[in-house]
């Protein structure tokens, strides 16, 4: 059967609103190649969104899952816990930028934000939580109304949760600064909540969705202090940048920023459905025993998954390599751009988390949201899987596997760099 065959098929038995980016079924993968049931074969800048930083079934991981499926594959771990699980929250608070941290396991990255709100507003006893503009945070009722992008995340699926308030998010690109973001913050408190209600301030290092903008230098250590004075809980929203992706283990330590929580997804085991969330202990044993958990949380072949996880990151020095990576991706991006100043507005990224924002004669007040969606698709036809986010739906965001082969990363940009020309020449 084709692509086409499996897409009508799909069509027919899958919800309206859960849609796939391309009618590409994939049948196998490995490292940074994807071959479809066609036998097509995809050089892959987009890692299951972020997910395969260790590339598509890595070996190491793959035999520790075989062995743990052979034990047991679940057992509940709020019933009868076991070693790996502690094992991997050792191995993740001991990677936290804080000392004497606790974990808590969950499924997935919309569950660990919505425990590290209930943790906060534990602790504090508050009810506020401040996000920003353009962040997204997952697709639960909670996390909708933290996610600062309507379409097609919040459309139709009001009223949120209250007690939520978002800011503008500084992303310089678009001319909003780190002092327009603290204004807005300090109007918030004057005008819609006081800062004394206020349980958490939650923020992505790079915005994900939102289109990869970056926080300026020193701005999380400017919210740090904010927090500091008020007593609010300052969660970092690490589930895209985290393990490795940035060309350190957390986003947040670039600016050497110790957050009260951490929530971790996508990265953490390569492909296998854990997620965690991280924290200072003061902070996390916030809420009575039973208060946390799942059925699935933190399940053993995740748990499992992740110790290798972590083990490869640390064995093939992927940080590094995501700097390389990350290198390698701008300067062919540069090039392009320098070709075609009025198409391609801005490259930026921090380590193998790159992004090119697509304008109309060079204008970042006429963003090309048809051109980046043609460059997808084109893309995927000449063998190429590609992303895009923002907003405004112009952004191509690149996130190659961290251990992506350079002959495979240099031959995935050469087809982006031919579509592009085909399309605007």
């Amino acid at each position: 059967m084709t692509n086409s065959d499996w897409q009508q098929r799909k069509n027919q038995v899958f919800a309206r609103g859960m849609g796939n980016l391309l009618p590409v079924f994939v049948q196998r993968a490995r490292n940074a190649e994807v071959w479809d049931v066609e036998g097509n074969r995809y050089i892959d800048f987009a890692a299951g969104i972020a997910v395969v930083n260790t590339g598509h079934s890595h070996p190491d991981i793959v035999k520790a899952v075989q062995e743990q499926l052979e034990n047991f594959s679940h057992t509940c771990i709020m019933v009868t816990p076991y070693t790996s699980a502690v094992e991997l929250a050792e191995r993740l608070t001991a990677a936290a930028p804080f000392e004497n941290g606790r974990a808590v396991f969950v499924s997935t990255g919309a569950e660990a934000v919505e425990n590290a709100v209930k943790i906060a507003r534990a602790h504090t006893g508050r009810p506020g939580v401040i996000a920003f503009g353009g962040g997204f945070h997952g697709r639960t009722n909670l996390c909708m109304g933290l996610t600062g992008k309507v379409v097609p995340y919040k459309k139709g699926f009001g009223p949120f949760t209250p007690e939520i308030y978002h800011v503008p998010f500084p992303a310089e690109y678009l001319g909003i600064s780190a002092e327009d973001s603290l204004e807005a913050l300090d109007q918030l408190f004057k005008n819609d909540i006081e800062a004394s209600r206020v349980a958490a301030i939650i923020i992505e290092p790079i915005q994900g969705e939102g289109g990869f903008y970056p926080v300026p230098d020193g701005f999380l250590g400017r919210l740090r202090e904010v927090c500091d004075r008020h007593g609010i809980v300052f969660i970092c929203d690490e589930i895209q940048t985290g393990f490795g992706r940035t060309g350190r283990m957390f986003a947040c330590e670039y600016e050497d920023v110790q957050p009260d929580i951490i929530t971790l997804a996508k990265g953490i085991a390569g492909g296998f459905p854990i997620a965690a969330v991280i924290g200072k202990a003061e902070v996390m044993d916030g809420p009575d025993p039973g208060g946390l958990g799942g059925t699935y949380a933190g399940s053993p072949l995740g748990c499992t998954a992740g110790l290798a996880a972590m083990k490869v990151i640390e064995n093939e020095g992927l940080c590094q390599r995501a700097l390389e990576v990350g290198e390698r991706l701008k300067t062919g991006l540069k090039q392009l751009q320098a070709k075609y100043p009025e198409r391609i507005g801005d490259i930026r990224g921090k380590g193998a988390m790159v992004a090119m924002e697509l304008v109309k004669h060079g204008d970042v007040n006429q963003p090309d949201a048809e051109l980046t969606k043609a460059l997808v698709s084109r893309a995927a036809g000449k063998g190429l899987m590609l992303l895009s986010c923002g907003v405004r739906s112009n952004v191509i965001r690149i996130l190659t596997p961290l251990t992506i082969p350079m002959e495979h990363l240099d031959e995935g940009m050469g087809i982006l760099h031919e579509q592009f020309e085909a399309l605007v020449s």
